[in-house]
């Protein structure tokens, strides 16, 4: 049987400083989500360093609000009998939600943008593309950590975990879906669609940023349906499956309402 096989290790030492692929693809994340917005900030003629000055406010933000959700929402690994707090801080063990972090980062570039007058829509609209890239590259720190994968599966494609990451009930199961791969080429596949779609239909005023989210939920739905790490539920659905219906119809319903947007803006595209 084929299968993808998981990485044997996901921490390196230089002497007593260890090296975590985990955090290394979120730097390099982050550093092409700012890249690719701040090249696509000045193709508007936004001014070059804005991004980065948004981005010192964002990307904290995001972190802490990524951390905090995840910590939320999966509680009963950090508190409760036999459980240690103190971890609910190790952020470098994994453990950060998508959800905490775009509603983090939106908080902090939102005060970013008001010092410096510029619509957060427009900076929205800008980012879409880049945050996708980010989520894209991100997703393979799960790979390394052999972390929220799916339901056990014989698929080509298969991933194969090592017994100590296996569920427990299931250490004889070798073989799961891989989520961080179908989640990784969801991603790629919505930053192509913002594209095009901005290109062929000129969207603005953060309806850019409303597709990002409408195609992005659409696909996270129906992978994060596939998980099996422990999750809260509601009305037998994993939370965050609900999370994902609500931003998908938020992002739907403002598309629709600003339907009749015009498609190009009397004012500025961008300031800062």
């Amino acid at each position: 049987m084929t299968a993808i096989p998981s990485p044997s290790q996901a921490v390196w030492y230089l002497g007593p400083l260890p090296i975590r692929a985990y955090s290394l693809l979120m730097v390099l994340a982050i550093a092409v989500g700012i890249w690719v917005t701040q090249r696509r900030w000045t193709a508007r003629g936004g001014e070059r360093g804005t991004i980065g000055d948004i981005a010192a406010w964002a990307v904290p933000f995001g972190m802490i609000g990524a951390r905090i959700y995840h910590v939320a929402t999966d509680w009963q690994q950090y508190f409760g009998p036999g459980k240690d707090p103190l971890r609910a801080f190790a952020i470098w063990q994994g453990g950060i939600s998508i959800w905490g972090a775009v509603a983090g980062g939106a908080l902090g570039a939102w005060l970013a943008c008001r010092r410096r007058g510029i619509p957060l829509r427009d900076f929205a609209d800008a980012v879409a593309p880049g945050i996708a890239l980010g989520q894209a590259i991100a997703r393979w720190g799960n790979w390394f950590n052999q972390e929220l994968y799916g339901r056990p599966t014989t698929l080509p494609w298969a991933l194969e975990i090592d017994p100590a990451h296996r569920p427990p009930g299931m250490e004889s199961t070798a073989t799961y879906h891989p989520t961080f791969l179908y989640e990784s080429l969801w991603d790629l596949g919505v930053a192509g669609l913002v594209l095009w779609a901005e290109r062929r239909f000129r969207l603005n005023r953060g309806r850019l940023f409303a597709l990002y989210a409408a195609a992005y939920t659409a696909g996270r739905a129906w992978i994060e349906w596939l998980r099996i790490d422990p999750a809260p539920l509601i009305l037998g659905l994993r939370f965050n499956v609900w999370t994902a219906l609500l931003v998908f119809g938020s992002a739907i319903a403002y598309l629709t309402a600003t339907r009749q947007t015009p498609t190009t803006d009397p004012r500025p595209a961008v300031r800062g």
